[in-house]
């Protein structure tokens, strides 16, 4: 059988191809963004032929329940089916999926959740497992890639076996970490006959209350199966008298802590947990410790089921887990593994994001910055969000995905309500007027809020990784799609075209203009597009070759008016007080530093 590294991700994406998977719908979101890509990549170019009619159709979606519903639309029609998000898009998915969960399914459905304790690239910390408890979903959780890809084809089976979707439940580590996999083959299935049922799949009240039964009646029957599943495992060690319940990514910081000298009770189906099992495995020890990652999930249940005592500790709700912290919570020593560990004396210095260079979001920001106790900033999730840092300090609020154009519309009814004149700027990207900015934008007109609503356009969904998006040309597959215009969206709003204003951000004057219009319109709503693409496209890289500035030391008289914009790319000798480009390999050309200098040191060059 081929073997091959693949981290937690590539991983899934191979076990769903190898279950059959035939509909693959998401949005992208750090740590679950590569799973879409690598089905996507699987859907363009197979690994083998193909039998006939066996096809994958993958795609991005405009948000991450419209990605569910594609894929619950799959599932209901005959075909397996996966949705992935990272864990706050699944609170943007919940409304299908907790319905989707009474209704149940035809073929199998798989919703991949992947959370990111330490919120490493997020706005919370949040533990998707209390979802599975919540909604009535299956819950596997894998904690390395060889489990990935196994789990995601037991997911399936599951699925179709008990009538309801299955939560995979993975974390940054597990997303992100790299192992050996054993490859199979992709196993066709075909599709399974449609045959419509509205006292199933129609979640009205009477049809509601009884489908709640039977998914109650399935996960019973789950919880029993679950028993001698193999999905959980016992690695039982008969001279140690403490046993460690776990899950997850959780089990592998545990066994770095306590090694061999404890016994193990790993659960992969944890959602229901059989409390027969616990029960069963710690009546073997005179100890229970629980170890897992984020909020107390697993421990409620072993302190109910457990038959000897439970040691309580401190639960990890914040943060990553490591062995440090695990040992230090339970007060044991060190495990000698007898592998030398490197001393390290140094560490790396602080290095906080930035806006790359060349970024017309930096175009944007620094014009706003100069109307500084004009306006008040309110921003969204997206490399924009960086705009907050100093010397921009662009925004003062920032919550989740589409609450860039709805928060100024309640900001500012408050801020008139107290006399306060700054005008309320909300800012978001293409990708996400797409997700769920444009029903902001609908009500903010609708209801003539004093408000400048800002689409910084850079042709792409860059902080995910340049995923594609409603108005891209191209598809996930690669495919040619239509360009869905965001202008034309904007004006069906009923938003008079002369406030709607396009611009190119790099462009002082034009922008500065925008922005100047927008904060003199006295009531209703102003809209602004900032239309330059992302500086790391490949296209844009290509078009703009080996084209970047240089300051001329003889006439730079110091100023740092230049360094005001803060690119990467522009540095400041202090000694001889001359701006110079200390990184010509990413300095992009864009020009505006140029527009700083008033004595015309700096120009752009091949």
């Amino acid at each position: 059988m081929q073997k091959q590294i693949l981290s937690g991700n590539e991983a899934v994406a191979r076990g769903a191809w190898e279950a059959g998977v035939r509909v693959a719908a998401a949005y992208p979101g750090t740590p679950s963004t590569e799973i879409l890509e690598n089905l996507g990549a699987l859907a363009a170019s197979p690994p083998a032929a193909l039998s006939e009619g066996d096809n994958l159709y993958a795609t991005w979606a405009n948000n991450e329940a419209i990605a569910t519903e594609i894929a619950f639309g799959a599932a209901v029609g005959g075909s397996r089916s996966l949705t992935a998000m990272k864990h706050v898009g699944m609170n943007v998915a919940a409304d299908p999926i907790f319905s989707g969960a009474y209704a149940g399914i035809n073929a199998g459905m798989v919703i991949i959740s992947c959370d990111d304790p330490g919120c490493y690239s997020s706005q919370n910390e949040q533990d998707n497992r209390l979802y599975a408890a919540h909604a009535k979903l299956i819950m596997l959780e894998p904690s390395d890639s060889q489990e990935c890809l196994d789990f995601v084809k037991a997911a399936f089976e599951l699925s179709e076996q008990f009538d309801l979707p299955v939560l995979l439940r993975m974390t940054t580590r597990v997303c992100h970490s790299k192992s050996v996999v054993t490859l199979g083959e992709r196993k066709a299935r075909a599709v399974k006959t449609y045959n419509g049922d509205w006292t199933k799949y129609v979640v009205l009240p009477v049809n509601a209350r009884r489908r709640h039964i039977i998914v109650e009646e399935n996960l019973a029957k789950l919880r029993e199966a679950s028993y001698s599943s193999t999905l959980n495992r016992a690695e039982n060690n008969p001279d140690t008298k403490i046993g460690v319940i776990t899950s997850g990514m959780s089990y592998q910081h545990a066994k770095e802590a306590f090694g061999d000298t404890v016994s193990y009770l790993k659960l992969g189906i944890t959602y229901p947990i059989c409390t027969k099992l616990i029960a069963d495995f710690s009546e073997k020890f005179e100890e229970i410790y629980v170890v897992e990652e984020g909020e107390p999930y697993i421990l409620p249940s072993v302190q109910l089921s457990a038959t000897v005592p439970v040691v309580i500790n401190e639960p990890f709700i914040q943060g990553e887990l490591d062995a440090e912290r695990i040992r230090a919570a339970f007060g044991v020593a060190i495990v000698e593994s007898g592998v030398r560990k490197a001393e390290i004396t140094t560490s790396a210095p602080g290095r906080p994001p930035v806006l790359c260079a060349g970024c017309p979001h930096r175009g944007f920001f620094y014009a706003l910055s100069n109307r500084n106790g004009k306006y008040v900033g309110v921003g969204d999730i997206g490399c924009y969000t960086l705009g907050v840092n100093a010397p921009f300090n662009g925004m003062d609020i920032c919550i989740c995905m589409g609450s860039g154009f709805s928060i100024p519309i309640g900001l500012s009814k408050a801020l008139e309500a107290q006399g306060d004149t700054r005008k309320v700027f909300g800012m978001l990207g293409d990708s996400t007027f797409f997700h769920s900015g444009f029903n902001s934008l609908v009500d903010a007109v609708h209801q003539k809020a004093n408000v400048c609503l800002v689409v910084l356009d850079n042709s792409i969904t860059a902080m995910t990784g340049h995923q594609e998006n409603s108005g891209t040309e191209k598809n996930l597959m690669g495919y040619e799609v239509p360009k869905v215009s965001i202008e034309q969206m904007i004006l069906s709003t009923g938003l008079p075209k002369e406030r709607l204003l396009i611009v190119n951000p790099i462009d002082q004057k034009q922008m500065g203009a925008a922005i100047d219009t927008a904060i003199s319109n006295e009531s209703g709503v102003t809209v602004i597009i900032t239309k330059y693409p992302c500086a790391l496209l490949k296209d844009v890289i290509k078009a703009r070759g080996t084209t970047h500035c240089e300051v001329d030391p003889e006439k730079c008289v110091g100023c740092k008016s230049c360094m005001k914009v803060a690119c990467p790319s522009l540095a400041f000798d202090a000694s001889k007080k001359k701006a110079y480009v200390a990184d010509t390999a990413n300095c992009t050309g864009c020009g505006l530093c140029a527009q700083m200098c008033k004595v015309g040191a700096i120009k752009e060059v091949k």
